[in-house]
Order: structure tokens, then sequence, then C-alpha cells
């Protein structure tokens, strides 16, 4: 492998890497307003990332699970039954 391969391979790792870290917040109120009852997880993960924490909670008629963000001071919770959204809960002010 030559220097310039090596450098070229050096330099897409570092724009990756700064790509990736420079994304942004994912908790945004844009974003927590896409969030409508009804969607999977897989869709609210695909809009807000992966959760701070989750709580599930399995009942005899059904299946509650609690999604919880958290960004600096913010809150966002969405409540599933059942795998599809029930409710939503931001602490978010703009």
């Amino acid at each position: 492998m030559s220097i310039l391969q090596l450098v070229s391979r050096f330099v897409l790792v570092l724009l990756l890497v700064l790509g990736i870290s420079c994304s942004g917040k994912r908790i945004t109120k844009a974003n927590v307003d896409q969030v409508t009852e009804g969607m999977s997880k897989k869709q609210v993960e695909s809009i807000l990332g992966r959760p701070t924490s989750l709580s599930t909670e399995d009942f005899v008629i059904m299946k509650k699970t609690t999604y919880v963000y958290r960004q600096g001071k913010d809150t966002v919770k969405v409540v599933f039954k059942d795998d599809k959204v029930q409710s939503k809960d931001s602490t978010l002010s703009n």
C-alpha cells in the first residue's frame, strides 16, 4: 500500500468520525413532533435514535414500554402500548 493510499484512507476515516460527531442534536422539538401515535419502535428510533433508557412492563393483556431520551436538561418520554406509540411527553421548550 502506498503512502498516498494510507493518507487517503486516514482522511476518509477522519471525515467520517467528524461527520458523526458533528451531526448535531437529535432530540429537537421538530424531531419529537414527527413522532406520532401508532408508530413502531423502529420508526421512533429512526427519528430520535436509541433511547437513553427504557423500561418494559408486561401485563396479562398488554405490554407497555417507555423510552426515555435525555439531552442536557431536556427529557422526552415515549410510551408504547403493544409496541406502538401511545403517548409522548417532552420538556423541550423550543
